[in-house]
């Protein structure tokens, strides 16, 4: 009894062995890893350097006063359309004390001096006509008397320039702002009472109204300092803007700035271009925009993913795994062309009946320098 017993207990301690070992080998066993594959397509593939920026007119003219004052009317409207020569806005003259003072003060001398001068011409003049002074004489004095005359005038001028604002006998007042170029009016940062200071050189003077011609446009942008050395001049550009989606405009790039400047930590570079505009279509100035500029495109070609590629961990160089048989694959080294983010040209390594191994999300991707078959 004693013996048949142990016999049991014997192979009870072998069943719990055995089955102990089948759940061990149940838990470390994987399952065979299989790979989605995929072949190279005939694919277009642009090469692009992308820039955000906006839509400003090509030439912006500030206008501004000839002479200080109060603005006293305003005759226009941002929007209105302008020719050259129409009246923006008209300036009351305030004179200043010290001025006025020192022009009045001015055509007193010019007066006192013509009348000095009139007496001496007029006592040579009769002089001269009894043969008395020498023709060469009488001529520097009647100069003189001339220049008194002239002098007289400026003065009187100045001082009614000062007063109200302009000469009595000029053709255009300086108090009438008036348009210089043909246009659209984009601003007028002034309104009525506001007071003006004309240019000079220490102010920049106030600018009564901008005006520009809302038919020749550009985009100007920033581009990164990594990209701006893949521009040329001339290269053609796409533009998309934020308020017209549904429309692209074709444009020339015209600009590259010779020196960038840093924004947040990266060095920008600023680029203009001129857009081509249908007559049908308005744009408004500030417009935010994006330009797309094809460095490089190559159509139907061959290509794949780039997600698709590996990189040799020595020699960086691209390759694929290909398959040669039922879950067997091999590195196929590859020589790639132009890239556009997404799709890759393949130049040569591959040819499009081969099945390229596409990596599982949750599998790492092999990074040796020696690939085993797998």
């Amino acid at each position: 009894m004693k013996k048949i017993f142990k016999y049991v207990l014997i192979v009870i301690g072998v069943l719990l062995v055995l089955y102990a070992v089948a759940r061990v080998l149940k838990t470390n066993s994987k399952p065979a890893v299989t790979y989605d594959t995929a072949v190279a397509t005939e694919e277009t593939i642009t090469n692009r350097v992308l820039a955000t920026g906006k839509v400003i007119p090509e030439d912006e003219v500030l206008i501004k006063p000839q002479i200080s004052g109060i603005i006293e009317s305003i005759l226009v409207e941002e929007g209105d359309q302008l020719k050259s020569g129409d009246l923006i806005a008209t300036i009351k003259v305030v004179p200043n004390e010290q001025s006025l003072v020192s022009a009045r003060g001015r055509v007193r001398n010019a007066e006192i001096a013509l009348g000095n001068a009139q007496i001496e011409y007029d006592r040579n003049k009769k002089l001269f006509d009894k043969g008395v002074v020498a023709s060469q004489d009488f001529l520097a004095i009647e100069l003189q008397y001339n220049q008194a005359k002239q002098e007289l005038e400026n003065a009187r001028n100045d001082f009614q320039i000062i007063r109200v604002g302009s000469a009595g006998g000029s053709a255009t007042a300086n108090t009438n702002i008036r348009a210089t170029v043909d246009g659209t009016v984009l601003e007028i940062p002034v309104k009525e009472g506001d007071q003006v200071i004309e240019a000079n050189n220490f102010n920049d003077g106030t600018s009564i109204a901008t005006i520009a011609d809302m038919s020749k446009m550009i985009f100007e942008g920033q581009v990164d300092e990594a990209e701006v050395e893949k521009l040329e001049i001339g290269m053609p550009i796409t533009i998309k803007l934020g308020a017209m989606q549904s429309e692209d405009f074709d444009a020339k790039l015209k600009f590259i700035a010779p020196k960038g400047v840093e924004d947040q930590g990266a060095v920008q570079f600023t680029i203009e271009a001129n857009i081509e505009i249908p007559d049908s279509v308005f744009i408004r100035a500030g417009y935010s925009a994006n330009a797309s500029i094809i460095l490089e495109k190559k159509e139907n070609v061959l290509a794949i993913k780039e997600a698709w590629l590996q990189f040799d961990k020595e020699t960086e160089k691209p390759y694929v795994q290909v398959q040669i048989g039922e879950n067997e694959y091999e590195r196929r080294d590859l020589e790639l062309g132009v890239s556009d983010g997404i799709n890759v040209e393949i130049i040569s390594g591959l040819t499009a009946s081969d099945k390229i191994k596409v990596w599982n999300k949750t599998e790492p991707m092999e990074t040796g320098p020696e690939e085993n078959n797998s």
